[in-house]
């Protein structure tokens, strides 16, 4: 039986608008969020600190303002304004500082490419084998240590993509999630959690879920791959949270 005949996602808490770099409105999202029969949505444009494409820090209340316009229009769908804060080595380790965590009903957080003081040149460099053997050992050390501080000085609701675009102690990491109470995002638009990360993180307790990351209206509600990786790695469905079989 084929994964979509088995199972469903209830929820997509990581998708993407034209706030940011996504090609929908929210509107769009939430037509395409009830079209693939989800009863939650969560809007989590970039982080403002990204160079080329973070969410305007002035949009935070326009995008507050169309959510609570169409949430009466949408009663069947449950609503929520989120960020997909960048994870950075310094302040509080996130470009959305502890204060405008409030603008927000819920902050998931994730390592990007194009950050101010997030080693992005020396990942770039490693991930592209352009600089072999100078960066490992110490990227290793440093992303870790930046992702682990960012979970334990925040209150985040999703660790997003954890392992993509750099080297990461995803054992470490599992453990700190399972101890924050912070979701690790299997991707379905990323590599990761890979099935090999998938395995290391099941062996602590923390709790997973499945995200389309959808930059486009018609990837919401995108699990398939996510939830087939999750099977191959040999995890309790039951322990993914926005995964229901039918």
């Amino acid at each position: 039986m084929a994964t979509k005949d088995k199972y469903k996602m209830t929820f997509d808490y990581h998708t993407h608008t034209t706030f940011s770099h996504g090609k929908g409105s929210i509107e769009d999202n939430v037509k395409a969020a009830i079209a693939a029969g989800l009863t939650g949505l969560a809007i989590t444009d970039h982080g403002p600190g990204h160079l080329t494409y973070g969410v305007k820090r002035s949009d935070f209340p326009v995008m507050r303002t169309e959510i609570d316009r169409l949430k009466p229009l949408y009663p069947q769908l449950s609503i929520y304004l989120g960020v997909e804060a960048n994870i950075i080595s310094s302040g509080n380790y996130l470009d959305v500082t502890k204060a405008e965590f409030s603008d927000f009903d819920f902050v998931l957080g994730g390592y990007h490419y194009g950050i101010p003081h997030g080693y992005c040149v020396g990942n770039w460099l490693d991930a592209h084998h352009l600089a072999p053997g100078f960066y490992g050992k110490k990227l290793l050390i440093k992303n870790t240590d930046m992702t682990i501080k960012a979970l334990y000085e925040n209150d985040l609701k999703i660790l997003t993509h954890p392992g993509d675009k750099g080297r990461f102690d995803i054992a470490a990491i599992a453990k700190a999630c399972a101890e924050t109470g912070t979701l690790m995002e299997i991707s379905t638009w990323h590599a990761h959690l890979t099935t090999e990360e998938i395995k290391i993180s099941a062996k602590t307790e923390a709790e997973f879920i499945v995200s389309s990351d959808a930059h486009t209206p018609d990837r919401v509600g995108s699990f398939m791959g996510g939830v087939d990786r999750a099977l191959e790695a040999g995890l309790d469905v039951s322990r993914i949270v926005n995964i229901e079989e039918i």
